[in-house]
């Protein structure tokens, strides 16, 4: 009877965890501390401020939408220079990628140099090559835009793809090496598909961040909804700048269902 009572024993129960709530919140009010003595953010300057702010947003409560078709016109032509741009960011990131992948490349120089290439890509800013794609003889318009973003952008999607391939479970890739696949033939039946939903997700976030960049590299000459945005603003027309932001949010909006959809699809 004891041994039988020994067995309905039940083992002790495991220490109950710490909360660290209390540490993670002092944290949390050093690093907002240190933040805006580092910044010089003053309180006091931001309450202050705020009626001045509110004062400028209310210039924009009176969108007019009188000139839409030609705004729709200039946001269709930042949507083309947003797509197209990814679209060359696509192809390159899909292209070199595999090269990035360290269980991928096919040695270390050739690692580093592709690594080193998205690197740089990265680090140009799109603004800056707009300029000097304009400088260099595409001129004003969507051309340039589209080239700079697709040049910029696909240093971020490059990374992502490659880091997501090196992800990949180990065994896909073996399983076809010891059927003598080539490292295509790998890349087409073991890496894309098994990153394509990480893929489409990357793609669209790099999509909707071309199109809100396109409106900007209009400053610069590079074509779209940027243009019409800063000759209103620059000559404080307001309500013909609100109509336009409403519309590049609208725009927005639509690409991120668009996005969700399409990657529920695929899930």
């Amino acid at each position: 009877m004891a041994a039988d009572r020994s067995h309905d024993t039940l083992p002790p129960l495991p220490p109950r965890p710490r909360n660290l709530f209390p540490l993670w919140a002092t944290g949390l009010v050093g690093l907002i501390w240190l933040m805006g003595v580092d910044l010089d953010l003053s309180p006091t300057t931001l309450i202050s401020g705020w009626a001045d702010m509110l004062e400028y947003f209310s210039r924009y409560t009176s969108p007019d939408f009188s000139n839409t078709p030609e705004y729709l016109l200039l946001m269709l032509e930042t949507v083309a220079i947003g797509f197209w741009g990814t679209v060359f960011a696509f192809v390159l990131s899909f292209v070199l990628a595999p090269f990035a992948a360290r269980n991928l490349a096919p040695n270390p120089w050739v690692y580093n140099l592709t690594r080193e290439a998205f690197n740089f890509m990265r680090a140009m800013p799109d603004v800056l090559l707009a300029l000097v794609l304009i400088s260099a003889g595409f001129g004003l318009g969507p051309q340039a835009g589209a080239l700079a973003l697709g040049i910029h952008t696909a240093g971020f999607l490059g990374k992502f793809f490659a880091e997501s391939l090196e992800r990949v479970e180990r065994g896909r890739y073996e399983a076809l090496d010891a059927v003598g696949a080539s490292f295509s033939q790998k890349l087409m039946y073991a890496g894309w598909p098994s990153i394509l939903r990480e893929m489409s997700g990357y793609t669209f976030y790099i999509l909707d961040r071309n199109i809100r960049t396109a409106a900007v590299l209009g400053l610069v000459g590079a074509g779209g909804i940027g243009i019409a945005l800063y000759d209103n603003l620059r000559v404080f027309k307001y309500d013909e700048s609100a109509a336009l932001l409403i519309i590049l949010l609208l725009t927005i909006v639509v690409l991120d269902r668009l996005s969700t959809f399409v990657r529920g699809k695929l899930q």
